[in-house]
């Protein structure tokens, strides 16, 4: 099979799904097809010149609003690519329940190119052309950061919108992932790789699940190789080698990887990484400049956490991983998906695992709404209900509690803990969703199959109860 470009894989995978749902004529290929593509090139003046820039933002689906989508910055980025991340966030949003339709946008270009004040003038000026036709706004659209951004880029639009519409006491909701301070809110950081852990605990709460895969047990002690240490694959690692004592044999970055089958300790690695800009010299194991050759060691579990394309037709059959976890974007081509279904993996896919980000971005948009911290009202509730029954147990036994679980008595939940659990219930309900698609129907072959048919099927049913 030959390999097909992002966003055709990506409508294959929607073909194959669809096909096993009685939908209305059309209403299939409606759901399928991006809403409306926006490009705009602006200059930007420079000491030795004009620069022109090009960027675009895509809705693909409006069937709930406001629409929500990442903005990614990247040399090689094109409008095919974002069209593809649009489309995956429709059906993420629908699978894990979050009430916005998908987006995506992209600037093309390389930050490391400019200064701090040069991507300030780019971003702003960006956010104005996008501010200007419809495409950020808190009720309409609402980017958040991707690949090549983050806080520091979400603060300057939202600012920059707040500037173009001082009157809408909603502002700050136009953009999510801002600084805590900045209308932020805890937890969105660690949230798309935090989503992967969870969605890994969910799977292996089912033993059924977990033998599809050819394993056994918890997470403790399974071996996980890790690609990206970056904004998703950096708190993944920490949250599965810290509180699942998963151990992690190898990290793979662009310029080299480090393996230690006794498992890494993931801050000093990432420590070094950041200190170095390499892997080389870190003494938590062995480094080599091999990257993708280490997707084809032995582990476990194997989490693609980079970009997308990375496990294709020409390295899928030399995988050795049975359980494949995609916390990126697509990592896995059409055609290797199709390798490794033959092969007996287990691929949990990438709308499911990698909607973390846009559940907590959705607990941010709801908190600028709202204009309240969550907890804020019932923190100190919680905390006298705890004093309550720490004094009822020690009156009645006549014992003191022991101090740790007193605390844990009388603690009340602050806005991450409150976020934390929130994408704890939204990955589990997710994940047992799937699972009883892919149980329940022949025609339904992979946990990928499962989730594609379960986001069309909540999007259509969206589409024919409020009207197309």
């Amino acid at each position: 099979m030959g390999e097909l470009s992002f966003l055709d894989g990506v409508n294959r995978y929607y073909d194959e799904a669809v096909a096993t749902l009685d939908l209305p004529p059309g209403l299939g290929e409606k759901i399928k097809q991006c809403n409306s593509v926006f490009m705009v090139r602006f200059p930007i003046g420079f000491r030795d010149g004009y620069r022109i820039f090009t960027g675009w933002r895509v809705v693909h689906s409006e069937h709930r609003l406001p629409v929500k989508g990442g903005i990614r910055y990247s040399p090689e980025v094109n409008q095919e690519e974002v069209e593809a991340l649009a489309a995956l966030m429709s059906y993420k949003c629908a699978v894990v329940d979050v009430p916005f339709g998908g987006a995506k946008g992209a600037l093309k270009i390389n930050p490391s190119e400019y200064t701090d004040g040069e991507m300030e003038r780019i971003t702003r000026r960006f956010a104005r052309e996008l501010v200007n036709k419809g495409y950020i706004s808190p009720s309409l659209n609402v980017p958040a950061p991707d690949i090549g951004t983050g806080e520091r880029e979400m603060a300057w639009m939202a600012d920059e919108y707040l500037r173009m519409a001082p009157t809408d006491i909603n502002a700050m909701a136009c953009v999510t992932g801002k600084p805590v301070h900045e209308g932020g809110i805890a937890g969105r950081g660690e949230a798309t790789g935090r989503g992967v852990q969870l969605g890994l605990r969910e799977f292996f709460r089912h033993e059924k699940d977990v033998a599809s895969a050819g394993l056994n047990g918890s997470l403790a002690n399974k071996r996980v190789i890790i690609q990206g240490l970056g904004k998703v694959g950096y708190p993944a690692a920490k949250c599965l080698h810290e509180e699942d004592e998963c151990r992690i044999v190898a990290l793979i970055e662009h310029n080299g990887s480090l393996l230690n089958p006794a498992g890494i300790h993931i801050e000093t690695a990432r420590n070094w990484y950041r200190e170095h800009g390499t892997f080389e010299g870190c003494p938590e194991g062995t480094y080599t400049s091999a990257t993708r050759a280490v997707l084809e060691e032995e582990c476990d579990i194997l989490i693609p956490a980079a970009r997308e394309g990375e496990i294709t037709a020409e390295n899928a059959g030399r995988i050795q991983a049975p359980l494949i976890a995609e916390a990126a974007n697509g990592p896995i081509t059409f055609a290797g998906h199709a390798i490794l279904r033959a092969a007996g993996k287990v691929v949990i896919p990438d709308i499911y695992l990698n909607a973390g980000g846009v559940v907590v971005s959705y607990f941010e948009w709801i908190k600028n709404l709202s204009h309240i911290r969550f907890g804020r009202l019932g923190r100190r509730i919680e905390e006298a209900r705890g004093d309550y029954i720490v004094d009822a147990i020690e009156k009645t036994s006549g014992q003191a509690l022991p101090p740790d679980l007193a605390g844990k008595i009388r603690w009340g939940s602050n806005e991450l803990d409150l976020v934390r659990s929130g994408l704890d219930d939204a990955m589990r309900i997710a994940y047992q969703q799937i699972r009883e698609v892919l149980l329940s129907r022949k025609d339904i072959p992979d946990l990928r199959a499962a989730a594609y048919r379960v986001a069309i099927e909540k999007i259509a049913r969206t589409n024919m109860e409020m009207g197309v």
